[in-house]
């Protein structure tokens, strides 16, 4: 029998056996029904951003979250646009590698990865340099944990008529955000972060006055988010194969969601979770990375206790007690990191704790 772990990831993620249950049937992309049900995701997509049906729609995309970032990318920037890409991580680094591969004009800033970005800054750039259409930007880095502020960007891109294309992979149904208040243009998650779905899908809520002007500026085809919603928006028929399996679990976990009582009280369980477990770690020497201001309720980067600290041996530990941690990525600080997503409750982060403690008792 193949053992349980608690993922303590930001995606993949423990997910709850009704969901998984929702993957043992087998669905034909063809069929009405499963078409419906495609279009019904489409639907409880818009209610979750907070979007009215009409100025907004919800495009479903194959492929992991950089996937979908990508298509984002090659559909919405044109030949005569002009993205600021902003970055303190790996995911906002990997979108500037991204737009330069596909030939799209970019300007970079790249900030420390414990810093949020200096928005006056971003606005004087934007004020230098008038060609500039579109601002992108991660809200939640799973890098560090850090969490974007949105609001500051949201005013920049109003008064300067700018864009603003958001990866709200890790953020999006677990933090609550009114993206049509906020006038973002593309926002961009995925099935297998905070809605706590699998993987093999992501989606984008698009402004439909934005998208309709994207035909043609696509160097992809399959990656054509203009193409795909074309397609989609007639009657839930995806253009090439879907992954059906992941698409009806994932309607199962938007189904969970609202029962649940709605992104309000995911992100109360979130951040209660968060809280309690950096307020554990910190007894036992362990320091969170990014400071309380900007740390997000998604995932937690710990520096390492001392210089003994062997990451893979405490993995290992933690592993044989049932949960599965995530390594660092940052390049010159040992780190690890604990997500706070998924279907893990108050009574996981204790059971937590208390085998970190034992952990750091017997290696002392």
């Amino acid at each position: 029998m193949t053992q349980k772990y608690k993922l303590l990831t930001p995606g993949p993620l423990t997910t709850t056996d009704t969901v998984k249950q929702k993957m043992l049937e087998d669905r034909c992309t063809w069929d009405s029904d499963y078409k419906q049900l495609t279009q019904d995701i489409r639907h409880r997509l818009l209610k979750v951003a907070e979007v009215s049906e009409g100025n907004y729609t919800a495009v479903l995309q194959q492929g992991s979250g950089s996937f979908v970032v990508e298509s984002v990318l090659q559909t919405v920037l044109g030949k005569d646009d002009h993205v600021l890409i902003i970055s303190n991580g790996a995911y906002g680094n990997r979108m500037i590698d991204m737009a330069k591969a596909i030939g799209k004009r970019v300007t970079e800033m790249r900030i420390p990865y414990n810093t949020v970005p200096d928005f006056e800054k971003v606005e004087a750039l934007i004020k230098q340099d008038q060609s500039l259409t579109h601002i992108a930007m991660v809200h939640c880095e799973t890098t560090t944990g850090i969490l974007n502020p949105l609001e500051p960007l949201s005013e920049i891109g109003k008064r300067h008529n700018v864009s603003l294309i958001i990866d709200a992979m890790s953020s999006f149904g677990g933090i609550p955000m009114n993206v049509e208040k906020l006038n973002i243009d593309y926002l961009i998650s995925s099935a297998n972060k905070c809605i706590q779905g699998v993987p093999g899908f992501g989606f984008v809520v698009a402004k439909q006055s934005k998208l309709e002007q994207t035909k043609g500026n696509a160097n992809s085809i399959a990656l054509d988010l203009f193409e795909q919603w074309k397609v989609m928006d007639r009657d839930g028929k995806w253009r090439f194969t879907s992954p059906t399996h992941v698409v009806a679990a994932f309607q199962e976990a938007l189904i969970e969601l609202e029962e649940e009582g709605g992104v309000a009280t995911r992100y109360q369980r979130y951040s209660e979770n968060n809280h309690y477990i950096i307020e554990s770690l910190k007894k036992m020497n362990f320091q969170a990375y990014i400071d309380a201001e900007h740390q997000s309720p998604i995932i937690t980067t710990f520096l390492y206790p001392d210089k003994d600290f062997d990451f893979e041996d405490f993995y290992q530990y933690m592993k044989e007690a049932g949960f599965v941690l995530y390594p660092g990525k940052l390049m010159d600080t040992p780190s690890f990191r604990v997500g706070n997503i998924g279907d893990l409750h108050h009574k996981d982060f204790v059971l937590l704790a208390d085998n970190i403690q034992k952990y750091m008792k017997e290696r002392n």
